[in-house]
């Protein structure tokens, strides 16, 4: 049996972008949900017409309902109000949770077994509303942040040197916002940490762009992000789905891993089959852990608006 994947909010920029990028890779049949109905049967009609073309045998449908969901694999959340010019993330804490209390009792009468890979900001907040409405094990909510967080300081490293982004592997912990954690001793470069290549005024700089990465985008086009943040949802899936067992960095809710408790923060972990396999537990600085603590009290204070 084919796997199934439905991307709820998938007439949306980013929805759209995970629900073509699954396809396209043949990952998985896509369902694309959203209560603009016509928008999303014209979205997944218009990707599964490409199908052909990039030769993917993936099957693509899409409407307001969820009947066509029932027996997903995975449930990729990207609803929400998106960021504008001048409003953080923290801003739309409220909105978003409250759309989040509309899924989340659809999730669990139709995919009562899927992984849940919510996007919507602030992401650690809205994976923790999801993770206590669901009740699923902590296993299945795997919050998308790090992949992207960590895409963004790879382009500008190798924007700084001139090289490869393939050569690049960065490493992005904590929240999803302002006080997430870019950890340089642990980015390098064709296995070359940053902290060699390059000087502390050229890395803090870098550090200041990554966090401030999805502000910029919206400066430029007038909303969020949704390229970036499409494919890192995809990357995710594709783990999940073909079990690689790959380590990503991604928001997970802590059980004292990190010195950190009832909490979705920004970890690197190993996706497979079963969701997160295994929590990796890195050696960070003082300086490094103190950061980390500070990035988890900014989630908290999140999550004690709602009430989660």
């Amino acid at each position: 049996m084919k796997r199934k994947v439905t991307v709820v909010g998938g007439a949306g920029n980013v929805g759209a972008t995970v629900a073509r990028a699954i396809a396209e890779k043949e990952l998985a049949d896509v369902v694309v949900i959203d209560i603009m109905d016509q928008k999303a049967a014209g979205v997944a009609l218009d990707i599964y017409e490409t199908c052909p073309i990039i030769g993917s045998d993936s099957r693509v449908i899409g409407g307001g309902t969820w009947d066509a969901a029932a027996g997903s694999d995975i449930v990729v959340i990207t609803s929400g109000k998106p960021r504008k010019p001048g409003m953080s993330r923290d801003d739309l804490v409220r909105d978003n949770f409250e759309i989040m209390k509309s899924i989340a009792p659809k999730v669990v009468e139709h995919c009562p077994n899927s992984i849940i890979v919510p996007v919507a900001n602030p992401l650690d907040a809205m994976a923790q509303a999801l993770y206590r409405l669901t009740k699923f094990p902590r296993e299945r909510i795997i919050g998308m942040a790090g992949v992207l967080d960590s895409a963004r300081m790879s382009t500008f490293i190798a924007m700084e040197l001139n090289v490869s982004v393939e050569n690049v592997h960065s490493f992005v912990l904590g929240g999803h916002g302002d006080t997430m954690v870019p950890l340089p001793r642990y980015s390098t470069v064709a296995g070359i940490p940053i902290t060699e290549l390059l000087s502390k005024e050229r890395i803090d700089a870098i550090a200041t762009r990554t966090a401030n990465g999805g502000a910029e985008i919206t400066k430029l086009v007038g909303t969020s992000a949704w390229y970036a943040p499409g494919a890192a949802a995809a990357e995710m899936c594709e783990a999940i789905l073909r079990d690689k067992k790959k380590i990503l960095p991604c928001s997970v809710f802590l059980q004292g891993e990190y010195g950190i408790r009832d909490l979705f923060v920004g970890v690197p972990v190993k996706l497979g089959a079963r969701g997160v396999e295994e929590i990796v537990q890195i050696t960070l600085a003082p300086e490094e852990d103190a950061a980390l603590k500070k990035s988890a009290g900014a989630v908290k204070e999140l999550v004690d608006v709602i009430g989660m």
